[in-house]
């Protein structure tokens, strides 16, 4: 079996709800970033093999295969084909999978993983309640298999998270502590400069625009979503536009092309939990990928682990003891955003910079999803 590199990663910014990106048609989004990753790289256009790209909520602009919509709006060549993964909130790390599984398995050389999201015009879960008029109320609703397994129990994020915080016991004051530490440590890196290479500026947006000066007097002022909880929208990711695309090739590839490889695929796997928990399976998943690839956390120098809600990071740090120090080191989605179908091929690119900037070697991306599953990706810098 051959090894899969990764060659070149990048994103745009992400733009806030409302902001900047907010008018982009989600192809010329994900039409940026594959037209930066290619016209940077020594391989012909006609030359790659596929792009598989992550979006949830396919819908309106979103909806027809969005990776293939974007490789056309870029102007890039008509053979070149694409598909659009859904494994929800994973799904563009998924994407980085399954590109590297077709380098690894020899069936193709050059493909590019990535991921679009345009949340300030298509809104989260919408692809959930667009058959509503049809009389569908939710994806499981009607389901005798899955009533009979998992009774009317919520399917939410929100129940997910407040479920994991009473569970590991973790207070609405060290939610907010962490979520505070991730604009100030987001703040922090866009100051020093330290996503500059790894952001295109798109529609003249420069930086990620979702950073806040807040505090925990303010946060300790914001409403729970529900009566009696202890989640809030202070300690829980922003919805963002963005794009992200890696590019993952074979070795041959890299002779081929007289390419630098940057980090190579060490492991990949996916595991699953409790789909009521929903964002539990990071925990796990973890241990699974320890195992697999018969690593310990020890020889981990960076993680990025999804900031979907605090207590999922929270409770990740407390069953596994890695050091949060070493842990979403530049911020984290509470301050930088979650462009769902976008966010698993953005962290993989900060992840890639970050080992490069700190001198790193390994470095493990996780996050949660829905349907209590995760994501386990162990890159070596090279």
């Amino acid at each position: 079996m051959t090894e899969a590199y990764i060659v070149d990663a990048l994103r745009t910014p992400t733009g806030k709800r409302r902001g900047a990106l907010s008018q982009m048609h989600g192809a010329d989004l994900g039409a940026h970033v594959l037209q930066a990753l290619v016209s940077r790289n020594a391989i012909p256009a006609e030359d790659y093999d596929d792009v598989v790209f992550g979006c949830l909520d396919a819908i309106g602009p979103l909806a027809g295969n969005i990776a293939r919509t974007c490789w056309l709006a870029a102007g890039l060549p008509l053979h070149v084909p694409g598909v659009t993964i859904d494994r929800q909130c994973g799904s563009s790390q998924q994407a980085i999978h399954f590109a590297a599984q077709a380098v690894m398995s020899g069936t193709q050389d050059v493909v590019i993983a990535g991921g679009v999201q345009t949340m300030s015009q298509i809104p989260i879960s919408s692809a959930m309640i667009a058959a509503q008029p049809l009389g569908f109320k939710d994806p499981f609703s009607g389901s005798k298999g899955w009533t009979a397994r998992f009774g009317d129990a919520p399917v939410s994020q929100f129940h997910g998270a407040q479920m994991i915080a009473d569970k590991w016991k973790i207070s609405r004051e060290a939610m907010e502590q962490f979520s505070l530490e991730s604009h100030v440590r987001a703040r922090k890196a866009i100051a020093a400069g330290r996503f500059d290479r790894e952001i295109i500026e798109t529609a003249g947006l420069k930086y990620d625009e979702t950073t806040r000066e807040t505090s925990l007097e303010q946060m300790a002022k914001l409403e729970p979503l529900a009566p009696g909880g202890t989640i809030t929208a202070g300690v829980s990711s922003q919805t963002g536009d963005a794009a992200a695309a890696v590019l993952v090739v074979s070795a041959a590839a890299l002779k081929r092309y007289q390419l630098k490889p940057r980090a190579r695929i060490h492991h990949l796997s996916v595991y699953a939990d409790d789909p009521i928990f929903m964002l539990t399976a990071p925990i796990p998943a973890t241990h699974h990928a320890l195992k697999k690839s018969g690593m310990t956390l020890d020889q981990i120098d960076l993680v990025e682990i999804n900031e979907a809600f605090a207590p999922v990071v929270l409770a990740w740090f407390k069953e596994t003891g890695y050091p949060h120090d070493k842990t979403n080191v530049n911020g984290g989605g509470i301050a930088l955003a979650h462009p769902l179908g976008a966010t698993g091929a953005k962290l993989m690119t900060t992840l890639l910079h970050e080992l490069e900037r700190s001198g790193g070697r390994y470095g493990l991306q996780t996050m949660c999803e829905g349907g209590g599953v995760a994501n386990v990706t162990i890159i070596e810098r090279l």
